[in-house]
């Protein structure tokens, strides 16, 4: 667990903490700006896709209001140091520096456990997700254009990564 300021915390992810992380996850759907998804997923599905290491959450006064998570990017054993990024910080808690200091643990933690390359995939209009990035390190590596289609609506997308400086 780690303390960023008198109320914040950042600590891992549990179970039952879902119902406040897929509500953060609505938010961000809700924007048209997150994800492709539309539909927040059981727990046992998101849970499925995701890793299980590198999950947190940021509490302030014992409310989860940011979560981040990785995924695998393939099932083999090559691109075992490779993971996509998920990171969503609630509406009522953007512009505070949240997602930064989220965004560093993340880091932080994924390179104790061998994780050498993070990836996030971010629509072209998301420049606050796209900034958190790059000031975290990630450079744009990629553009697809008319990637996927979210309500009916073409989308482009940014690919980002971010390699580790270590030696693994």
């Amino acid at each position: 667990m780690t303390n960023i300021s008198k109320n914040l915390v950042i600590r891992a992810m549990q179970e039952n903490d879902w119902e406040s992380v897929a509500q953060i996850y609505q938010e961000g759907m809700d924007t048209d700006m997150a994800t492709f998804e539309t539909q927040v997923p059981s727990w046992d599905k998101w849970d499925s896709g995701h890793l299980k290491i590198c999950r947190f959450v940021v509490e302030q006064d014992h409310k989860v209001i940011a979560w981040a998570a990785l995924s695998p990017v393939s099932t083999r054993a090559v691109y075992a140091g490779v993971a996509e990024l998920s990171i969503y910080v609630a509406t009522e808690s953007k512009g505070k520096g949240i997602g930064s200091f989220l965004m560093s643990r993340v880091i932080e933690e994924s390179e104790r456990v061998g994780i050498w390359t993070l990836q996030s995939s971010i629509f072209s209009e998301n420049t606050t997700s796209i900034h958190l990035h790059q000031k975290s390190g990630f450079r744009i590596v990629g553009y697809r254009e008319k990637i996927a289609q979210r309500n009916g609506i073409w989308r482009n997308t940014h690919i980002l990564e971010r390699r580790s400086t270590r030696e693994f």
